[in-house]
């Protein structure tokens, strides 16, 4: 039984920016797991903006024992990274061995294709409109923004390209004034969601703001337990499995975000194909998708996530979990009676 964890580098087609900085590559960590002559992968993108680094958070998967087990996993690391990706790989390595697509495992329905958006960096206004023009044929935009100078940059987008449905995310680079003078043209300018406009913890004002617009919580929403914080102050909440430490949370924070109300959006980091695919299982009947990190990446992993447009389509069963097509013995019923609860 061994559990290793190794660091992988992605070239990006274009710098990719947002309000924190910018970026050329995508360093990300994959956890493989072999035991009883199979292996699981799974991959986490360690993000500063949490404290963490590549470096911290290989030095904590390396630590478990290489017998972890799924239940085990929840309690032995805090919800983050190095969670997420030996979660990941605990969940491929068990479908590997059952010979049974993840969906199944966890109860499941069939996944099926999904529409997911498509992000534009922050720039300034002339090129994100250019930018804009480019993916017009889009069905769903979401812009970068973030300082005091933003309207520019919306209407820009917004005459670039027509058509489209937008999301802004401004990664917490707003202050509560910025916000309300942007808030009333946002319907204007056909802006379906705003995501993290204020600092994650400096956010309360948000609850006295009109929200002409549905606001989505990103930075402040993580696991479970972030939900109760999040009452009043927003009406959706972005689940990221970097955040919640793997596949076992983000399902159980799903059903419980829904449950409290909320509206779900599935976001990710920007990774490879390998870490969209269990995210996709989480992005099943959401109200937004945003998995579009492989479409940005110049080179991806060997079976790939296909795109059709904005379409991402099932994730091959070469590339994680065995893939979402029918399992072998499987005769095209629903989801396994495995009851839900993903433990």
């Amino acid at each position: 039984m061994t559990l290793s964890v190794t660091t992988e580098t992605f070239p990006l087609a274009e710098t990719f920016t947002i309000s924190r900085g910018s970026k050329t590559e995508a360093h990300v960590l994959t956890a493989t797991i072999r035991r009883d002559g199979a292996e699981g992968r799974g991959e986490c993108v360690p993000y500063a903006r949490y404290g963490e680094s590549l470096e911290s958070v290989a030095a904590a998967v390396s630590a478990l024992p290489g017998d972890i087990t799924r239940s085990a996993l929840q309690t032995a690391l805090a919800p983050g990274a190095a969670r997420n990706a030996v979660d990941c790989a605990l969940w491929d390595h068990e479908a590997m061995v059952a010979g049974r697509p993840v969906w199944q495992i966890a109860g499941l329905a069939r996944p099926a294709p999904v529409v997911t958006a498509y992000t534009l960096s922050l720039d300034t206004p002339e090129r994100m409109r250019a930018a804009a023009a480019r993916q017009a044929h889009r069905p769903i935009l979401k812009i970068k923004l973030g300082t005091a100078e933003d309207m520019a940059r919306l209407e820009a987008v917004r005459a670039g390209a027509p058509k489209p449905t937008i999301i802004v995310d401004a990664n917490e680079g707003w202050t509560a004034e910025v916000y309300a003078d942007l808030a009333p043209h946002l319907t204007r300018l056909g802006v379906a969601l705003v995501e993290q406009p204020l600092p994650a913890g400096a956010d309360e004002a948000l609850a006295e703001i009109a929200r002409p617009v549905p606001v989505c919580a990103d930075e402040a929403a993580h696991d479970r337990r972030s939900l109760q914080a999040l009452r009043r102050k927003y009406d959706v909440v972005n689940i990221k499995l970097d955040k919640t430490g793997g596949l076992t949370e983000a399902l159980a924070m799903r059903d419980a975000a829904r449950a409290e109300g909320f509206g779900i959006m599935v976001g990710c980091m920007v990774g490879s194909s390998l870490a969209m695919a269990p995210a996709f299982l989480v992005a099943q009947g959401a109200d937004f998708v945003d998995l579009d990190a492989p479409m940005l990446l110049a080179a991806d992993r060997a079976h790939p996530v296909r795109y059709l447009g904005s379409q991402m389509q099932v994730p091959d069963a070469a590339l994680w979990g065995q893939g979402f097509a029918r399992a072998a013995g499987d005769p095209g019923g629903g989801a396994a009676p495995t009851p839900p609860g993903y433990l």
